[in-house]
């Protein structure tokens, strides 16, 4: 009895130690979610710049309620991958829903996340939409946005990360960098280097691991939407191909222990069902929606707003209408011949006062214009000044990034020729004229938009740029006050 006994407790040892190997490889070859890493900027700080640019997007563009099946369903969906996340290193997610029939959805800082409605379509099963969830929750996890902003020199605090975050050097600006342009129509300005993508992918592919979706499904989908050529949704082109997106998720999806999916549900076969008969607009309506305020009005009525934000729009000081401008006339915004001056940190002018000084949130930049020609995320008539830190001593190049910046948020928009010389209470700057789309229609089309850009060198650092905006056949009229304004400008 005794040798067996030996022989069972061998037995029973090499197989507790065998057991405990197979534990530890396991362990070992499991993927885990790597260090966000440091950016400087504080948790608080990001969520700030997303809600403030989550704001914009309901202005731009329309949103489906929360109490809408598809708006819960995705809900859901990112609840369940939001739990695998380390408490420590996660963000407060949210989802909602854009009904846009194009094939897209976006990020921004703090946790915010928005997917088409078309991307609900486009998707085969529940692991498909995950992969593009999980893919967006690792562009917040990583940080990439904020730290795609700390590369470059246009931040200034809180707002300047807001402004480049949304392709805006600052301020509503009618068709010029308004603050959400570049979300309008589902597109960031502010594209993810090749980089960030790879990570994203690598990162979503682990989320979508743990929480039981097989991450090739997220490979799959990607190849799915390459496979349609040129003529292939935004979402690639927002989110450009590392080189090898489908091979790198396949061979680091390779090495993991085999693990028990679950890659669908009835919860998305009903919700896409639902999805195909819900109104979709294209890219085009929603951009003509964003310039006549249509969206934020819609957004109001449907109760889409969450209560966050709509707290958030109503407790900023002095906001701009709320109302529809695509019909307002000059004689509703015809400027007094009384002036009255702004001081600001940085500078001072006057202006007619029966108009009356938006601030943006954050307190940086101003829209001086008449109650009737602005509404909110759009300016038919006024003028923006802000302050931008370009990466640069040059004031020609600096204006020339400016407009840059303007152009590249707004389709459209070009400038009319070179920047010119041109002098302001001493002091030199260069002024040039812009052309784009008003938010003031005619016969259902946005008229021509005269946009005058002046920059001036600060004293304290940076350009301060004044845009002057008004429709082409109303500029003219408006000159003598806008000429008037820049004459009583002071740098402070």
């Amino acid at each position: 009895m005794k040798p067996r006994s030996i022989v069972t407790r061998l037995l029973a040892l090499m197989l507790a130690v065998g057991f405990s190997a197979t534990e530890m490889l396991a362990a070992i070859s499991t993927p885990q979610l790597p260090y966000p890493g440091d950016t400087g900027v504080s948790k608080q700080q990001q969520e700030e710049i997303g809600g403030r640019a989550m704001g914009e997007v309901y202005k731009q563009m329309p949103v489906l309620p929360d109490s809408s099946p598809e708006t819960q369903y995705v809900q859901q969906l990112g609840r369940k991958l939001v739990a695998v996340i380390p408490q420590q290193y996660s963000w407060p997610y949210e989802f909602h829903v854009i009904p846009q029939k194009s094939i897209n959805a976006f990020a921004l800082p703090g946790g915010p996340i928005f997917v088409n409605l078309g991307t609900i379509i486009a998707a085969d099963n529940e692991a498909e939409l995950a992969g593009v969830l999980a893919h967006e929750m690792s562009h917040v996890y990583m940080q990439h946005s904020i730290k795609q902003m700390k590369k470059t020199q246009w931040t200034q605090g809180i707002a300047g990360l807001l402004g480049a975050i949304l392709g805006s050097v600052g301020g509503a600006v009618g068709t010029l960098g308004q603050l959400g342009a570049g979300i309008a129509g589902g597109v960031l300005t502010m594209k993810y280097s090749r980089a960030d993508e790879a990570q994203a992918d690598s990162v979503g592919a682990i989320i979508m691991y743990k929480a039981s979706y097989d991450p090739h499904y997220m490979a799959k989908f990607f190849q799915k939407l390459a496979s349609m050529g040129d003529s292939g949704p935004q979402f690639l082109s927002d989110h450009p191909n590392p080189g090898n997106r489908m091979q790198a998720i396949e061979q680091e999806v390779g090495s993991w222990p085999p693990k028990n999916f679950v890659n669908n549900s009835r919860a998305f076969v009903r919700v896409k069902r639902h999805a195909q008969g819900v109104r979709a607009y294209s890219a085009q309506e929603i951009s003509q929606g964003a310039r006549s305020g249509q969206w934020a009005r819609q957004n109001r009525e449907k109760g889409s707003i969450p209560p966050s934000v709509a707290a958030a729009s109503a407790a900023s000081s002095r906001t701009a209408t709320g109302g529809d401008i695509s019909n307002v006339s000059y004689r509703e915004v015809r400027p007094s011949d009384n002036f009255t001056t702004l001081w600001n940190d940085r500078f001072a002018i006057s202006y007619p006062d029966n108009w009356r000084v938006f601030r943006d949130q954050s307190g940086n930049g101003v829209t001086i214009a008449p109650a009737a020609g602005v509404t909110e995320g759009a300016v038919a008539y006024g003028v923006v000044i802000n302050v931008a830190n370009p990466n640069t001593s040059s004031l020609d190049q600096a204006t020339q990034d400016v407009i840059s910046a303007l152009e590249q948020s707004n389709p459209g928009l070009r400038a009319r020729g070179r920047p010119q010389p041109v002098r302001v209470n001493g002091v030199e700057g260069r002024s040039v004229d812009l052309t784009g789309e008003s938010p003031i229609e005619q016969d259902g089309n946005p008229v021509i938009e005269h946009d005058w850009l002046v920059a001036l060198p600060h004293p304290q650092g940076g350009i301060l740029y004044a845009v002057f905006i008004a429709p082409e056949r109303d500029f003219s009229e408006l000159r003598p006050a806008y000429e008037t304004m820049l004459r009583s400008l002071h740098l402070r």
